[in-house]
């Protein structure tokens, strides 16, 4: 499995295998930067996670997904951040996503 050092340097990895949108969260789905896909989670998967813990700041603490949707034959990454800094309606989506792929 890749290592990456940096969230930048695994977001330039990412994107060199083809996961090229910029997933954010709107409600209860996520949306590719210029809005033109909404996926709920029986759209898309997670392919792959990484975490990064800032080594001297709490705020470069993130999670980096990388998520595929064969229905919108999209590939792309969503950033979270995690501990004090953790995005509520991100965990939301992760959950259903992780309901979905052990069902």
């Amino acid at each position: 499995m890749e290592s990456y050092s940096t969230l930048v340097e695994a977001i330039n990895g990412l994107k060199a295998q083809g996961y090229t949108e910029d997933f954010n969260l709107k409600e209860n789905h996520i949306v590719c930067s210029n809005e033109k896909y909404q996926l709920s989670p029986n759209d898309f998967k997670v392919d792959k996670v990484f975490r990064f813990e800032g080594e001297s700041d709490p705020e470069d603490q993130a999670v980096l997904y990388a998520i595929s949707s064969e229905k919108f034959k999209v590939k792309g990454v969503l950033v979270n951040a995690y501990g004090i800094y953790n995005d509520n309606e991100a965990n939301e989506i992760i959950k259903k996503l992780n309901v979905h792929e052990q069902g």
